[in-house]
């Protein structure tokens, strides 16, 4: 049986080499930069709502595998989802990376971006993982 630890990996190699979600959107409601100048990780964040629902997602920029594969799947996960359902699947991204909940029920609805839960155990790539998840609480915590 193959293990759980290498399937994630897999989705966060494909994800990084071959992100379908780095593009640019026609129409942009909200776009906002995230840097992580710890290792040079720059994302343009581009967000399209349709009332109170995420219609669409994008990204442009360049980092490490980690920090691309991060935005991707974050993009997936939140696409279609209402701001009220983002925010919350962004707060339980942001503490199972700092390790503050670890509860399989709650990890549920992070639905692939489970797949980072181990970068908690490697300091230097949680900045990485977060980058994406921070800029688009950002643009959310400006929604209002």
């Amino acid at each position: 049986m193959e293990d759980l630890t290498d399937v994630y990996n897999e989705l966060i190699m494909e994800h990084s080499m071959n992100s379908y979600n780095k593009r640019k959107l026609e129409k942009v409601d909200y776009s906002e930069i995230g840097h992580n100048p710890n290792c040079g990780d720059e994302i343009t964040l581009e967000l399209k709502l349709n009332g109170n629902i995420i219609e669409d997602m994008a990204f442009n920029g360049h980092g490490c595998a980690i920090s691309q594969a991060s935005t991707s799947i974050m993009i997936d996960t939140l696409k279609g989802k209402s701001v009220e359902e983002a925010k919350e699947i962004i707060k339980t991204f942001i503490e199972m990376i700092k390790r503050e909940t670890t509860e399989e029920e709650q990890l549920k609805k992070l639905e692939d971006a489970i797949a980072f839960r181990n970068v908690s155990n490697m300091p230097a790539r949680v900045k990485c993982a977060l980058l994406a998840w921070h800029t688009i609480e950002e643009i959310l915590n400006k929604e209002q």
